[in-house]
């Protein structure tokens, strides 16, 4: 990638448009007549579902079908995989004494992890030049609430530090290695997702989330990739720790949780990119276009006076959202300014 993620918002807002970039990964099996299971186990369905997908709305920026399951299914933790909804990690027994035997684990020859880069290798070859080619990855903490569970975590926040510490330590380092190979596939901008720290306080979210989100940043830029921090809910009391971290972009959540995008963008340095944040479920699910337009319109004009500033939804969007919304997001949000 030649030139930042902050670099091509800004080129951008000299030429009075933003950079529009909706979460669009499960809306695609519409488009490809398949299954969220199907197009998360098998390549050649998903990169065909991002296709379709940019092909119908040409987006600036494509990211895979969302999946907080990766890693830890690679690591062997109990995983579900439903067939028309993302696969997900319910709580299962675990103890410290496994660390030793899951550091052993090489992500690279699990088969799940293999779909995503591979999906990734053909988003490199087979979508346009000028669409930005993104790519997931789970959060340290919340990688570390899904091996011991979300409850667990939060008790060792406040009373077992070095036991979360060594467990986070691990998550980052098997994030790192997945990331690595999702670059090395061709993706040009990693998204950390990490919606279980919105439950921690700004301390212990710098602690044990951007702490070790600054090192996968780290290797993400000597890899010429830039890095995104992802947090569903209310992320305000946590945006300067976010931004902080020396990520290039920060997505967020909508209004509805308590997100003020402008209020954000205000806290940050200009060269971190504010990201967000259209309602993803009242808005573009169950809204019409003229209330996607509405609420595009006035996002903009609210993010006016910020150039480090690309539009998005607040989230993933659900399997069901009207493909005309998404075409109205996609019309208003290229309007310009």
């Amino acid at each position: 990638m030649t030139k930042s993620l902050a670099e091509r918002t800004k080129e951008a807002y000299q030429e009075r448009k933003r950079l529009v970039v909706p979460l669009l990964g499960f809306p695609g099996v519409q488009l490809s007549e398949t299954s969220i299971k199907l197009a998360q186990q098998n390549y050649q369905v998903h990169f065909k579902t991002l296709k379709a997908l940019v092909e119908t709305f040409s987006p600036d920026m494509i990211f895979p079908l969302m999946d907080l399951s990766v890693e830890a299914n690679a690591l062997g933790r109990l995983t579900h995989f439903p067939v028309a909804d993302s696969a997900a990690v319910p709580r299962d027994r675990f103890h410290f004494e496994e660390l030793e035997k899951l550091r052993e684990i090489d992500l690279s020859s699990d088969g799940r992890v293999h779909v995503y880069v591979e999906t990734v290798k053909l988003m490199r070859i087979g979508l346009p030049d000028n669409v930005l080619r993104g790519a997931y990855v789970i959060g340290p903490y919340t990688l570390a609430s899904l091996i011991i569970g979300a409850e667990d975590a939060a008790i060792l926040a406040v009373e077992g530090a070095g036991d979360l510490h060594r467990l986070c330590e691990f998550a980052a380092a098997k994030i790192l290695e997945y990331a690595k190979l999702l670059m090395a596939a061709g993706a040009e901008v990693v998204c950390v997702l990490e919606p279980s720290a919105v439950m921690l306080g700004p301390r212990q979210f710098q602690e044990f989330s951007a702490a070790y989100v600054a090192g996968i940043r780290q290797i993400c830029a000597v890899n010429g990739g830039s890095t995104i921090y992802h947090i569903c809910g209310n992320s305000m009391n946590l945006i300067e720790q976010m931004a902080a971290s020396g990520v290039d972009g920060i997505s967020l959540d909508s209004s509805e949780v308590g997100v003020n995008l402008a209020g954000a963008a205000r806290l940050i340095p200009e060269n971190v990119v504010v990201i967000g944040n259209v309602n993803p479920v009242k808005t573009m699910l169950f809204g019409t276009p003229d209330d996607v337009r509405k609420e595009v319109r006035a996002l903009l004009r609210e993010m006016r006076s910020y150039p480090n500033f690309i539009l998005s939804t607040g989230c993933d969007l659900p399997q069901q959202t009207p493909l005309e919304n998404i075409h109205a997001f996609m019309d208003a949000g290229r309007s310009g300014f």
